[in-house]
């Protein structure tokens, strides 16, 4: 009778550890997308897009948001992993392709993730480049 509930009692351990390992790993992992492989759903230059989200901040959120665009403009700022384009769009990169430079002409991949009313900026995150 012994032998069997420690049977037991050592499945329910291994069971338990595998899954307290698969919620860490999906919650680490399962929610990321691969934007940069992924095709733009838009190609609009940052004057028109953060001009959209200006006039109807609602209706640009459900054409945009969480979806990956392409966005040309011209970099204004650039500060750490972060690239401004013409002072209105907001492009973080995880990882920053230090080939870019001020004044630079590009156009920038990322998934929109809001607008900034406050500060007047499109938020841009996983971003990757295509200089012109």
């Amino acid at each position: 009778m012994q032998k069997k509930a420690l049977k037991i009692l050592g499945m329910v351990i291994v069971v338990f550890i595998i899954s307290a390992f698969s919620i860490r790993y999906y919650i680490d992992n399962g929610g990321k997308r691969d934007i940069a492989s992924e095709t733009a759903a838009f190609t609009v230059d940052s004057k028109s897009i953060v001009s959209e989200f200006t006039k109807n901040q609602e209706a640009s959120n459900k054409k945009y948001l969480e979806k990956p665009v392409s966005v040309s403009g011209t970099i204004t700022s650039i500060n750490d992993k972060e690239v401004i384009l013409d002072e209105s769009v907001n492009c973080n990169f995880i990882k920053f392709e230090g080939n870019l430079k001020k004044d630079q002409k590009v156009i920038i991949k990322g998934r929109v993730v809001g607008y900034d009313d406050l500060l007047g900026e499109l938020k841009l995150d996983q971003c990757s480049t295509t200089a012109n």
